[in-house]
């Protein structure tokens, strides 16, 4: 694999260690600022604001520019959000400036998936975005955990100073490693008009739809597994660190496998993924009832729910082969919505008292919705002719054949 994957992962890393640190350092943040903790959990709620809004909106503006260029100045926008957070004086500016920093993380990893595919062969896309998003399953192993202890003997701002070094590191490493490409930003698609077209696809549309279900699945259990551990699995809460690594831990490895099998089968690795999800959080309320196979279930549930992570990326980016950097962004826009509302409907669960580990239940009713969405993203495009040809041993490549009345965006759609 190209080295370029490596300052991909980089960013990633930084990017995934800044939005997740915020958790940890919460209690140490509402005590320096003199406010409630409910009131600095807005501080989580601005981040993923500024990535819903930044990854369609600055994937779209920078359409035309080197992609090269544009994955440096993002990890500069980067750095810069995340040393005002450091420097920020009060609850206000702190607000302001989680939203800065969360606008260039979707549309980083959606132009990151587009130069990672077209640094490797055909037939190794799939693993090429699970390995710039392996910085980001690293994040919550090592990155996370070690901002958290920062923060909380140094003080949370030495937390984001910390975070800036790794976004100065990614910089560093994406101009000494990605190629310069002096051609537009895009491909055929003919900039920004071109990228915006890639939304008024169906397929696009089902595909981060599948997104935002599947995902939402994961969140709607992983926003409450601390009192999961601790009321129905009898861990201490200085366990749940620990644990929480090996969530990070089975992400890791789910993410690398996604890659690989989605490379032999990009469908039947997002149904395996799908199924493999419902399943695990079906069962979370009787592998909560003992410690051992509660801390199987919460690695289990990394694995299922980041096996499906580079399937999806590169099943939009397909979708919308002549223009993906929008649909690529756009895609991570649905993540954050799937952790918005995966939170929002598990919170449903245990307000209407249906227990602890109800959350899990409910995840998995929307895991099947996406495999739901799946199923009907698969039988649109049948519906459309597909026609299927050999391409190499045990491979099979679909072209997608367009109707008359499709934009031009949709002419391709290679689907394995």
């Amino acid at each position: 694999m190209p080295l370029a994957l490596l300052a991909l992962a980089v960013g990633a890393f930084g990017i995934g260690t800044t939005e997740f640190v915020m958790m940890g350092l919460l209690p140490d943040v509402a005590v320096d600022l003199r406010v409630s903790i409910p009131t600095a959990g807005h501080l989580v709620s601005a981040y993923a604001l500024g990535v819903v809004i930044g990854a369609p909106l600055l994937a779209a503006v920078t359409a035309r520019m080197p992609r090269r260029t544009v994955l440096i100045a993002l990890m500069a926008l980067f750095v810069f959000g995340n040393a005002l957070s450091a420097l920020a004086p009060d609850e206000n500016w702190l607000l302001a400036a989680r939203f800065l920093s969360g606008l260039p993380h979707g549309a980083f990893f959606g132009v990151g998936a587009v130069v990672a595919t077209s640094l490797v062969a055909p037939e190794r896309k799939a693993r090429s975005v699970s390995l710039m998003f392996l910085g980001l399953t690293v994040a919550n192993v090592a990155g996370v955990p070690v901002a958290t202890l920062v923060g909380q003997h140094l003080g949370w701002r030495a937390a984001f100073l910390g975070v800036s070094v790794i976004g100065l590191a990614a910089i560093g490493s994406l101009a000494m490693l990605l190629p310069r490409d002096h051609a537009s930003g895009v491909s055929a698609g003919g900039g920004l008009r071109g990228e915006l077209a890639a939304l008024r696809s169906l397929p696009v549309w089902l595909a981060l739809g599948t997104t935002v279900a599947g995902f939402g699945a994961l969140f709607a259990a992983y926003s409450y597994i601390a009192p999961m551990l601790t009321a129905a699995a009898g861990y201490a809460e200085a366990s749940v660190t620990l644990l929480l690594a090996l969530f990070g831990v089975g992400a890791t490895v789910g993410n690398l496998m996604g890659g690989r099998l989605a490379d032999h089968s990009l469908r039947g690795t997002l149904f395996g993924g799908l199924v493999s999800l419902v399943v695990v959080l079906g069962l979370f309320p009787l592998l909560m009832e003992s410690a051992w196979t509660a801390a199987l279930a919460v690695t289990l549930l990394g694995m299922a729910a980041f096996a499906t992570g580079s399937p999806l990326q590169l099943m939009v980016m397909e979708k919308a082969s002549t223009a993906p950097s929008l649909a690529s962004s756009a895609n991570q826009a649905a993540f954050n919505l799937a952790n918005a509302g995966g939170a929002w409907i598990g919170g449903l669960t245990l307000a209407a008292g249906f227990g602890v580990t109800s959350p899990a239940v409910a995840g998995a009713g929307l895991a099947v919705l996406g495999l739901g969405v799946a199923v009907v993203s698969y039988v649109v495009d049948v519906r459309r002719g597909l026609v299927v040809r050999p391409s190499g041993p045990g491979r099979l490549v679909a072209s997608y054949v367009p109707r008359k009345s499709e934009s031009e965006s949709e002419s391709e759609s290679v689907v394995r």
